[in-house]
């Protein structure tokens, strides 16, 4: 593979895709823009137009099936996401697929068994990326004990981009394209999960404020089937305890941020623009801003390490199905315990079920 064009076919170009994917798949050298398939014939041809895609396809399927695409982008939604990738690997394709991963842990599965069943193919999930920028500096300073044991933490994601409740039904609000996940938890839990090991048991509550949206493309109102708000407490083997607040409907919000507390200090990370990134120890009176070093300064380079793995120049480090399946038995363990108003213990089974 290393010594040919490597076509690539997108199901699927939305803001994503057009936006970090085909720019970075264009950057790398012997990749061939070969296909696309969009919603409807008119957005397949704009994104055909746009970024000189040789071949439109009329279904997803189509293009899946082509013996001159090597690898296929998935930019769906996430209802589409599981039976694209698993005919996509079926069909001898390797796969980037957008996240979140699946609308659940079911289609989730699928997903992995599909890939170990071709093991000779890459298939890699489109990373966070929240930390990727100062994922090495925390790993170093979790290394070196800096915060001593862990104890707490704290994980947020609240603004207020569904606030409005004028607006039109978002895709996100609707658990049959969506999924079980909720806001940015899947995401930022990904996140933390590249510092911290996964919690053993969870319970969680959630809330919609505003029942019904406008319908998108007719008259009249849709349910909103994905809450506004939801909070989680966790658990860990170590005895560490966490704190997670998630909502859409708040004014002036946090935004976004992990919080690391321990016996010896603190690391809070606050994600914008930039990942920046406050340390604290006991003899400091206030937290600190680290600058992190350009040789540990990491970034977005999704689509560079989807073609090196495919190479066989390196493995794919951000993120495997594994990882994925790992951040979908979380967001679905959340999903369960706020349905049932019962705690969760994780892993879970094939069949979870909460437990007293």
């Amino acid at each position: 593979m290393a010594d040919r064009v490597l076509r690539v076919g997108f199901v699927g170009a939305g803001e994503n895709t057009r936006r970090r994917h085909i720019p970075g798949l264009r950057g790398v050298a012997g990749v061939e823009l070969a296909g696309v398939v969009n919603r409807t014939a008119e957005s397949t041809a704009r994104v055909a137009q746009d970024f000189g895609i040789a071949k439109q396809y009329p279904r997803w399927q189509d293009l899946v099936a082509d013996d001159q695409i090597d690898a296929v982008v998935v930019g769906t939604w996430p209802n589409l996401h599981s039976e694209v990738t698993c005919a996509a690997l079926a069909a001898g394709k390797h796969v980037l697929c957008e996240a979140r991963m699946a609308r659940d842990v079911a289609e989730a599965r699928a997903m992995m068994a599909a890939s170990q069943a071709h093991p000779d193919k890459i298939a890699m999930l489109v990373p966070s990326p929240f930390g990727l920028e100062c994922d090495t500096e925390v790993d170093l300073l979790l290394f070196r004990n800096f915060i001593g044991d862990l104890r707490e933490i704290v994980v947020i994601g609240a603004d207020d981009q569904f606030q409005d409740y004028t607006r039109y039904l978002h895709w996100r609000q609707d658990a049959a394209i969506s999924g079980v996940n909720v806001l940015t938890l899947g995401i930022l839990h990904e996140t933390l999960s590249r510092w911290v090991p996964q919690p053993t048991r969870l319970f969680a509550q959630t809330q919609t404020f505003e029942p019904v949206r406008p319908n998108p493309v007719d008259s009249g109102d849709l349910p909103v089937t994905v809450p506004d708000s939801v909070q989680v407490l966790t658990q860990y083997a170590s005895g560490a305890r966490g704190i997670y607040h998630f909502s859409g409907t708040t004014l002036l919000g946090p935004g976004k941020q992990i919080h690391l507390y321990g016996s010896l200090g603190t690391i809070k990370i606050l994600f914008g623009e930039h990942d920046r990134v406050f340390v604290g120890r006991k003899v400091d009176t206030e937290l600190r801003e680290i600058t992190v070093p350009p040789e540990k300064l990491g970034g977005w380079r999704v689509e560079a390490e989807f073609v090196a793995a495919i190479r066989g120049e390196g493995p794919v480090r951000r993120t495997d199905f594994a990882a994925g399946l790992q951040y979908m038995e979380f967001t679905e363990a959340v999903s369960t315990s706020a349905r049932d108003g019962m705690p969760v213990n994780l892993p879970q089974s094939d069949e979870a079920c909460p437990v007293a």
